[in-house]
């Protein structure tokens, strides 16, 4: 059974800026499963976009609690629920996943429990279950599996790559991190690794903007990885496809496609993708799938 994989949010960082793209966010069908990692500010939206029903949520990943990976986890199971989900969801995060979402029920308990009474829905409550994972085998189930590995993403110290395998498709998400030789061994021979990217040039524009850039700058340098380090990645584990998303910085008029794949191209000379919000992978040979843009 062939899938895909949309990526609804393709920009690295919280903030949003106009006509700019929407934070981190990836729906991944596959194995008839449909699989949401990372639930940055905009997965709703990005979803329904993307054709996906609300309703048939299933599984959700969140790789680590930053906010543009996380922001909209409790926004997007309560919107599917006002939409008629009525089937259990799983949510797998790092810990204190569990606690988020707690949070998030205590602070809409007003309207869960005035729509379970006025609206006849279930209990959102009993339908959601939060397993929190560490490094190693997360989820076997009915031919899915699903593994994790610690990367380098200071100061966050439970961040993790994630490993999706189901009938000999594979498809690994890097997470943030830095440049971590380890993620090729993790990510051998997948179909599929999403990979996230900086570009220098544009990350020292964005610093000189900002009014902590000094700050900022020493925290993208130790956290995040060069496009050229994603294509070594992708290199070392023999990939067939590398996708670029987390693009840090995303939403600088100065910067163009044809800069990240010229960064890329120092050290990765396979298939490629330079991620935009919406833009449709197929996993049916990892081929580019309508409306996807390949170099």
């Amino acid at each position: 059974m062939s899938g895909r994989l949309v990526l609804l949010g393709s920009k690295g960082g919280p903030a949003l800026r106009p006509g700019g793209p929407w934070p981190t966010s990836t729906l991944l069908e596959l194995g008839g499963r449909t699989i949401v990692v990372d639930c940055g500010l905009g997965v709703t939206r990005g979803l329904v976009d993307a054709g996906s029903s609300l309703k048939t949520l299933d599984l959700i990943f969140i790789t680590h609690l930053h906010s543009d990976h996380v922001l909209e986890l409790g926004p997007l199971i309560h919107t599917a629920w006002t939409a008629g989900l009525a089937s259990p969801v799983r949510i797998y995060g790092p810990p204190g996943t569990g606690h988020y979402w707690q949070c998030f029920c205590r602070a809409l308990e007003f309207d869960i429990e005035i729509r379970i009474v006025d609206e006849g829905r279930p209990d959102i409550r009993t339908l959601v279950t939060v397993e929190e994972f560490a490094e190693g085998p997360v989820l076997d189930e009915h031919g899915l599996t699903v593994a994790a590995l610690r990367v380098d993403h200071p100061p966050v110290t439970d961040c993790f790559a994630l490993r999706f395998e189901h009938d000999g498709r594979s498809v690994v998400f890097s997470s943030d991190t830095a440049f971590f030789p380890p993620l090729a061994g993790f990510a051998k021979e997948a179909d599929i690794l999403v990979h996230e990217a900086m570009l220098e040039s544009g990350v020292e524009r964005l610093v000189a903007r900002t009014g902590n850039g000094a700050r900022l700058r020493e925290h993208l340098f130790a956290s995040h990885s060069l496009a050229e380090e994603a294509g070594r990645i992708a290199r070392d584990a023999n990939v067939r496809r590398l996708v670029l998303t987390h693009l840090i910085p995303a939403d600088d008029p100065a910067v163009g496609e044809a800069d990240w794949i010229a960064a890329v191209r120092k050290t990765w000379s396979g298939d490629l993708t330079i991620a935009r919000d919406g833009l449709v992978v197929g996993l049916s040979g990892a081929k580019a799938a309508s409306g996807e843009e390949t170099a």
